[in-house]
């Protein structure tokens, strides 16, 4: 599969894992997101990296595992989210991930930002935050930016809170 992406340059689909493993049968959630690889590289272990960016969400509609074990489906594309732009009391949220985008490095210096945009800070906030896939998942399927920089707030308040015996 990345031979044929790389090749080809078209994306994969990348879908959160609901039951199973990575490799073997699995049940996953449908929203999931159109992924294009960046780079690769061979480490010295023989292991492939790859570095992908995420791009359109789409909803799964039927899947098939072939005999190789690879799994395919049938998609449909979401549509785009509405620009919002960030509001001046949202501002501190986009100067985070700017902090944690510049401490990562290469991983993200290709990526294009848009600290105004509040549909792309949340959905980089909530990349990168140390939060459950479930939660993550749960971002993902929602496709309205102020709904999602409501659940990006909730979600920083419940870090910032100490803990109970903490």
């Amino acid at each position: 599969m990345i031979s044929d992406c790389v090749k080809s340059d078209s994306p994969f689909g990348v879908l959160l894992i609901r039951e199973g493993q990575e490799t073997g049968p699995a049940k996953t959630y449908d929203v999931g997101t159109l992924a294009r690889i960046t780079d690769w590289y061979q480490g010295s272990d023989g292991l492939l990296g790859v570095i992908a960016i995420g791009g359109q969400r789409f909803r799964l509609l039927a899947t098939e595992r072939l005999p190789n074990g690879l799994n395919v489906g049938e998609i449909e594309l979401l549509p785009a989210e509405p620009t919002l732009s960030l509001r001046n009391e949202d501002r501190a949220m986009a100067g985070i991930v700017d902090a944690i985008l510049r401490d990562l490095g290469r991983l993200y210096e290709s990526l294009e930002r848009n600290f105004d945009d509040a549909g792309w800070v949340t959905y980089r906030l909530l990349e990168i935050l140390p939060i459950e896939m479930e939660e993550k998942q749960r971002c993902l399927e929602h496709g309205d930016p102020e709904q999602r920089l409501r659940l990006a707030h909730d979600l920083l308040d419940s870090i910032r809170r100490p803990r109970p015996g903490s």
